[in-house]
C-alpha cells in the first residue's frame, strides 16, 4: 500500500519523503492557507502560490492533489486546467481534487457536476482525484467517469455512524472494522458498518470490473485504521504526519532497544 502524506506543512512533507515513506501528498485549501499564513507570521515573504511550487517540488516523482474551490461543473474544469496548467510544469505531478457530488442539498441540481468535471478533466489528460467519497456507489460512478483516483472518507464515516446514534468519541478512538453494537444492534449507514468496510466495498467493486481507478482511504485517524485499509487491498492511504510517526511505535520494541544497548559487547561495537 502506498503511502500519502496528508498535509500542507512542508516541514512535514519534507520529513515523510525524507524517512523513503511518501509516495504522494494530499493537500487542500484551508491547509495550504493556515501553512502560508504561518510562515508570513514568522516574517518570510510567500504567497500560497510559491508555497504550492515547494510542494511539489520535495514531491517530485509522486502525486500531489490540489484541490479546486469552484462547486459547478464548468466552473470546476475551468480551475482544474488553470490549476494543472499553473503547476503541473513544476515537477509533472499535480492531481486535480475534485468532489464527487458538489450539490449543497437534495433538491439541488448539480449532483452530477462532479462527475461531469472528472470526466471533462480526465479526457484532457489531467489525473483527477474525486474525494468526499462517502459510498461505494459514488466511487463506482467516479471511477467510471476517469478518475485515476477514489478517496472514500473513512474516519468521517465513523464519526457519523456514532453521531447518528449519540456514542461519544474522541477524534482519534478507534473505530471497529466489523462494526459497533449498540442496545443489540449493528450500526449502519445503508449497509456500511464503518470506515475500513466502506474502503473495502470500494476496492471490491473496483477490482470486480477491472476499473483503472486506485482507493485512497482517506481520513484515517489511527494507527490500526492504516493497518486495516492496508489488509482490505486500499491502493493508497492519505495519513496526517502524526500517524505516520506513531506507526513505529510499540512498548516492546523500546523495551527491546533498552535490551539491546544493555547487551552491546564493546568489542563487537569497536571492530575494525
Amino acid at each position: 500500500m502506498k503511502i500519502f502524506i496528508d498535509s500542507a506543512d512542508i516541514l512535514e512533507i519534507k520529513q515523510a519523503y525524507e524517512w523513503g515513506v511518501a509516495d504522494g501528498v494530499t493537500t487542500n485549501p484551508s491547509l495550504i492557507k493556515m501553512a502560508v499564513e504561518k510562515r508570513v507570521g514568522a516574517g518570510e515573504k510567500i504567497s500560497i502560490s510559491s508555497y504550492l511550487k515547494e510542494i511539489l517540488k520535495v514531491a517530485s516523482g509522486t502525486p500531489v492533489s490540489i484541490e479546486v474551490t469552484e462547486k459547478t461543473g464548468e466552473g470546476m474544469v475551468e480551475e482544474g486546467k488553470k490549476l494543472f496548467k499553473m503547476f503541473n510544469s513544476v515537477a509533472e505531478n499535480v492531481n486535480i481534487k475534485i468532489p464527487v457530488n458538489p450539490a449543497l442539498e437534495d433538491a439541488d441540481s448539480t449532483h452530477f457536476d462532479g462527475i461531469k468535471a472528472v470526466k471533462e478533466l480526465s479526457n484532457s489528460d489531467i489525473p483527477v482525484n474525486c474525494t468526499l467519497v462517502f459510498t461505494p456507489e459514488q466511487a463506482l460512478l467516479a471511477a467510471k467517469a476517469g478518475a485515476a483516483f477514489v478517496s472514500p472518507f473513512a474516519g468521517r464515516i465513523d464519526d457519523y455512524i456514532r453521531k447518528q446514534n449519540n456514542i461519544e468519541f474522541g477524534k482519534s478512538d478507534y473505530f471497529p472494522q466489523d462494526g459497533f453494537e449498540k442496545d443489540g444492534l449493528l450500526l449502519e449507514d445503508n449497509g456500511i458498518v464503518s470506515g475500513i468496510d466502506l474502503v473495502a466495498q470500494c476496492v471490491e467493486i473496483l477490482e470486480n470490473y477491472d476499473l483503472e481507478a486506485e482507493v485512497i482511504a482517506a481520513s484515517l485517524r489511527n494507527t490500526r485504521q492504516v493497518r486495516e485499509a492496508a489488509l482490505v487491498g486500499a491502493h493508497i492511504a492519505t495519513i496526517p504526519f502524526t500517524v505516520i510517526a506513531d506507526m513505529l511505535k510499540h512498548y516492546k520494541t523500546f523495551e527491546g532497544m533498552k535490551a539491546f544497548i544493555a547487551d552491546i559487547v564493546p568489542d563487537y561495537a569497536n571492530l575494525e
